[in-house]
Parts: C-alpha cells; sequence; structure tokens
C-alpha cells in the first residue's frame, strides 16, 4: 500500500473537468497536499490544466498518469460513468484512489471497486468532500453526546437551476445525468451518516427533457420510527439547508449544507445551546485530501470516517430510488 510517512501526499489528478479545477484549486490550501500530476485523454487538455496549475507531469492517457511512479495518490474526476474504468486502472496500479461522488453507477461497481481495492491492499475512499469539514465533525460529536435525544427526523435538499442544454452532463443520459446522482447524492449521504441505513425507501420524480431526473423527492423511514425527507431538483435554485430535529433539541444547517458553513442547536424550549462558526478557506474539497493524507500516514486502507462498506450501502440506496423512479443509463 501506498505509505507517505511525514511528506506530503503527491496527487495526480485524473481528467481535467470542472471539479478537477476545484480540487487543483483548493489543494493549493492544503500543505499536506501536492498536485504532480495530471491525466486526460487528450495530450492538449492535459497541458492546458498543468499550464494553469504548474503541475509537472502531463499526461495523455489515464494510463500513464496511473503508471506515473511519482504518483502517491489519484484523484478521479470524470463524469460519473468513467469512474468505474478509472478507478480499477488506479488500483490495479497500487495507487490509493479518492473518486469522485457518487462512486459509481451503482452498487455491482461499487462492490468491484471495493473488492479490487481490499484484494491489492491498496486505498479507497469515496470523495464525498462533506463528511470531513469542521461543521459536521462536530454534528458527530453533538449526536454521540445525545444532545438532541433520540432523531425523530432529518430534513435535507439540494437544488440548483441548470439552463436546458441536451449537451450539458447534468441532462445527458450518457455522461450519467439527472439530479438523484449529481445532486441527490449529498442529502442522501447526509442522511445515512446521522441515521444509518434506511429500512424502508419511498421515491417519487419528475423527468427532464432529456429523461434524467430532474425533481426526486425521498422519504427514508428507520427501525427507530425516525424519518428522513429529502428534495433534489435541476429546475431551482434552493438555500440548501439541513436540520436534525430530536426529542429534545435541533440541529438548523445553514444554507449550503454540504460547504463549509454554521449550524445553530436549539433546545425544545427555543434556549440557543451552541452556535458553530469556524471559518474554513476554500471551498472545502481540500478536507478529503486532508483525511486521504492522514490515512495514508496511519497505514490505513480506508477512511474510518467513511468506511467503504457505508459506501457501498448508500450505492444500494441511490439504486432503490433510481428503481422506483425509473431512472435507467445505456449500457
Amino acid at each position: 500500500m501506498t505509505r507517505v510517512d511525514d511528506r506530503p501526499v503527491r496527487w495526480g489528478i485524473l481528467a481535467t473537468g470542472g471539479i478537477a479545477h476545484a480540487f487543483a484549486e483548493d489543494l493549493a490550501l492544503e500543505p499536506g497536499s501536492e498536485v504532480v500530476a495530471v491525466g486526460s485523454r487528450s495530450q492538449a487538455s492535459a497541458d492546458a490544466f498543468g499550464d494553469k496549475f504548474g503541475v509537472p507531469h502531463r499526461h495523455g492517457s489515464y494510463q500513464a498518469l496511473v503508471s506515473d511512479p511519482d504518483v502517491d495518490a489519484v484523484y478521479v474526476s470524470t463524469p460519473h460513468p468513467g469512474h468505474h474504468g478509472a478507478a480499477l486502472l488506479a488500483i490495479n496500479a497500487d495507487k490509493a484512489v479518492l473518486v469522485e461522488k457518487p462512486f459509481a453507477m451503482d452498487a455491482a461497481q461499487t462492490r468491484e471497486m471495493i473488492d479490487a481495492a481490499r484484494s491489492r491492499g491498496t486505498f479507497l475512499m469515496e470523495a464525498m468532500w462533506t463528511r470531513f469539514l469542521p461543521h459536521i465533525a462536530r454534528v458527530r460529536e453533538i449526536l454521540a453526546a445525545g444532545t438532541l435525544g433520540d432523531v425523530v427526523y432529518l430534513t435535507a435538499e439540494h437544488g440548483q437551476w441548470f439552463a436546458e442544454d441536451p449537451q450539458f452532463r447534468l441532462f445527458a443520459p450518457e455522461l450519467g445525468g439527472g439530479a438523484l446522482l449529481d445532486l441527490g447524492i449529498y442529502p442522501v449521504s447526509f442522511a445515512c451518516l446521522v441515521l444509518g441505513a434506511p429500512a424502508r425507501i419511498t421515491a417519487v420524480s419528475d423527468q427532464a427533457f432529456t429523461g434524467v431526473d430532474a425533481t426526486t423527492s425521498m422519504i427514508f423511514q428507520y427501525g427507530s420510527g425516525a424519518h428522513a425527507v429529502l428534495t433534489t431538483t435541476l429546475r431551482a435554485s434552493s438555500g440548501n439547508p439541513a436540520a436534525i430535529y430530536g426529542t429534545a433539541a435541533r440541529i438548523e444547517i445553514d444554507g449550503w449544507f454540504y460547504t463549509p458553513t454554521t449550524f445553530r442547536v436549539i433546545a425544545r424550549d427555543g434556549t440557543e445551546l451552541e452556535r458553530f462558526d469556524q471559518p474554513y478557506p476554500g471551498r472545502g474539497l481540500r478536507a478529503q485530501a486532508a483525511e486521504v493524507g492522514r490515512c495514508l500516514r496511519a497505514g490505513l486502507t480506508e477512511s474510518p470516517l467513511l468506511p467503504l462498506d457505508e459506501t457501498y450501502t448508500i450505492m444500494q440506496t441511490m439504486d432503490e430510488i433510481r428503481c422506483q423512479i425509473g431512472l435507467t443509463y445505456p449500457a
């Protein structure tokens, strides 16, 4: 497995889309990480990315990137349908791998990726960067302390507006488009963080003009009696808040709950028990790189904050939602 000891993790970025640019920008704020290589299906694209971010190694294929001996960890940032194949390339090259969310197109691909990493003893993690942000770390502590009492229900939403362009990846079925996989994964993962895997799922949806889901709403029910009420859409810009309601208190997380943000803990009688407002420079993507570095220095092959078995359970949940709303993709 990859060991980095006390030096920075040397990252190779696989694919050069928008999220790859955001990740590279954030890594400039993370002292334990450096981008040393980029790989694209086009040499020109790799060179342009390398020029922008000062990346020394520019590769015109994904295979060349994962074979680079100076790369410790590969960040897979292709469109969703490319995650599975690119991750397996990196795993088979014995690199640590961080795979952009959603981890794969379905649970079957997820299982294959996890089994491959475990077989080779390589590090693998889903790039659900929210899990590693300071406000979520504090939410975990509050939940563990029992401050809220018994959790009764939670709400979370992720809505953004996009112009109807059939070539844009969120509307393109061949690129794994739709609200659920790209945006809905955030509230689904948040519900699983707080309450675990649901015992029952009810999902409804309306289609976009290309046949992918435009708006999807979900209710998760749990053995404890708790509910999670979640919505995602491509058709409206939301404030994107989240909240957890318990018998003794509630947590209200401010807008864009999955990015660095603030929250309040409010007792049943309305008393404010805590206000969390901790600045965190950057978009938040560097938090996942910091977690990869922490795990590699500790000799871990997966993160205890987002174990691979939990990623698999989340993808099973996504599969059930897709089944209920009739969302399918080209083979």
